[in-house]
Formats: structure tokens, sequence, C-alpha cells
């Protein structure tokens, strides 16, 4: 004899079915009514992957002009750069001429006070020397100084008149080398 199913049982069958029947809520929350049938959910799908190969066809069909404009952009730049370069260069050599130019004549003063005339200022007095060097010419005078210890230097310095001085001064540390 085959048994009858209780009421309990046909009625939680009853609820699956019906469940499965009726069509479920969406999960962004509209109600089924609003759902895109899935007939067109599928179209849209599919137009998806159709116009996927005409993207990849035409990022094909422009990568060549892209990489060329990325070229002739990274040239331009290179050569803008090479152009700062080679000015910032040439502004370099100029200082370093300009340097050398210094030292120059820098050595050229301090060869000429030779060592003997040197060591007779560094053993006179001061104050006649002071007088000795303000009678000679501003170039010699910063070179026998420029070679006297700087006790002795800053010594006759004290006693010369303060132009004088700071005209001699000015010609040991080349500032005014480049005036006369």
């Amino acid at each position: 004899m085959a048994s009858v199913p209780s009421p309990r049982v046909l009625s939680i069958s009853a609820l699956a079915a019906l469940l499965l029947a009726s069509p479920a809520p969406a999960q962004d929350g509209r109600s089924p009514g609003t759902q895109k049938p899935r007939a067109a959910v599928e179209k849209s799908v599919a137009a998806d992957r159709s116009a996927e190969p005409d993207a990849v066809r035409f990022c094909a069909a422009v990568a060549p002009s892209i990489a060329e404009a990325r070229i002739a952009w990274q040239t331009k730049r290179l050569a803008e750069l090479d152009a700062q370069v080679r000015q910032r260069i040439a502004d370099l050599e100029k200082a370093e001429a300009s340097a050398r130019d210094w030292i120059a004549r820098r050595e050229a003063l301090m060869a000429a006070a030779n060592d003997g005339l040197v060591a007779i200022f560094a053993k006179m007095q001061p104050e006649a020397a002071a007088g000795q060097l303000s009678a000679m010419d501003d170039r010699m005078a910063a070179a026998i100084l420029g070679k006297l210890k700087p006790n002795a230097a800053s010594a006759i310095l004290d006693e010369m008149e303060a132009e004088r001085a700071s005209r001699l001064v000015g010609v040991l540390s080349a500032v005014e080398g480049k005036k006369s």
C-alpha cells in the first residue's frame, strides 16, 4: 500500500513548487517586473563580446601612429634636454676659463715679488715698510704683501692709509686685478 504524504510534507513541497515557479526578486533591490528579461541580458553580453574584436582592431590600427607620436615627442624632448646640457657646458667652460685666468694673474702677481725682496720687507719695521710699499706700484706692493706672513702683512697694512691699504687688499684678492 502506498503511503499518503502527511499534510505537512505536502505543504512544504507545494511551497517549494510555488517558489520555483515565481520569479525571484533581483539582488539589486528591483522588483521582478522591472528586471531585464533573460534574453535581453544574453543579447547585451553577446553585443559586448562582438564589440570586443572591434576595440581590439581599433587599438591594433592606431598603435603604430601612437608609437610614432610617442617617439616624436621623446625625440623632441631629448633635443631640448641636449640643448640645455650644451648651454650648461658652455657656461661651465666660461667659468673655468675665468678661474684659470684669475689663477694665472695671481701666480704672475706672486712671481713678481722675489724672495729676497720679501725677506727685506719682512725684517723692516711696519711703519717703514708701509712707507716704502705706499710708494710702489699697486701690483708689486700687493705681491710683496701676499708673500709676507699674515701677521707681518697685517701690521704693515695697519700703518698705511686706509684707502691705499684697501686698494692693495683688493689687488691681492684679484678684485682690483680686473680693473687695472
